[in-house]
């Protein structure tokens, strides 16, 4: 009668881990990351770094990270060290890509909904050298961002110690600007975005 009673905990215990699975697996299906609403994504240029604002829907609960990575055409100034004569370069600095990111736990993500807001980090300043200016010892600092392009991209399930290393790629957003930004937010006629 004892292996009669332990065969059946064993077949109890077996058919929990099969429900336990099929429950996970069904949830992890449920799971389809997509834009939410109309303009899901806005865009503000802040002079020297970008904003970008996304609602999401169709996300699991896990906790979420966003990356936003942007080209620029950056403005500068040069200013002499003696006199404190403040000019425009010969030539503008190259093209200028920056980045930031933003985590957002589980908890923030009500019935697969999100809304995220990310900004950049602003550009190295002054510009090492100052190469567009008359001459080394002036400081070429970047004073203004051309926003050109800028990709977004969402990761979810973190890993315990809240890195995203092991994190799963759901969605990405690749944006361009035409004309290029200028201060302030960034109409909805002013980029394309497609999604991927």
């Amino acid at each position: 009668m004892g292996e009669v009673h332990q065969m059946k905990r064993r077949m109890a215990v077996v058919a929990l881990v099969f429900v336990a699975v099929a429950l996970i697996a069904q949830q992890a299906l449920a799971v389809s990351p997509h834009l939410k609403g109309r303009n899901p994504v806005s865009f503000t240029d802040n002079i020297l770094t970008l904003t970008a604002t996304v609602s999401y829907a169709g996300l699991g609960n896990f906790d979420t990270l966003q990356n936003l990575a942007a080209s620029a055409q950056p403005t500068a100034d040069c200013v002499n060290p003696g006199t404190g004569e403040h000019r425009p370069p010969g030539h503008n600095p190259a093209s200028v890509d920056v980045t930031g990111s933003t985590a957002v736990p589980a908890g923030d993500i009500k019935n697969g909904n999100v809304t995220i807001a990310t900004t950049t980090n602003p550009p190295a300043t002054p510009v090492a050298g100052a190469p567009d200016c008359p001459n080394t010892n002036w400081t070429e600092n970047i004073t203004d961002m051309a926003f050109t392009s800028a990709t977004i991209t969402l990761f979810q399930d973190a890993n315990a110690n809240g890195t995203f290393e092991a994190g799963e790629l759901v969605l990405t957003v690749n944006c361009t600007f035409s004309p290029p930004t200028s201060n302030g937010p960034v109409p909805s006629s002013g980029f394309t975005c497609t999604t991927a």
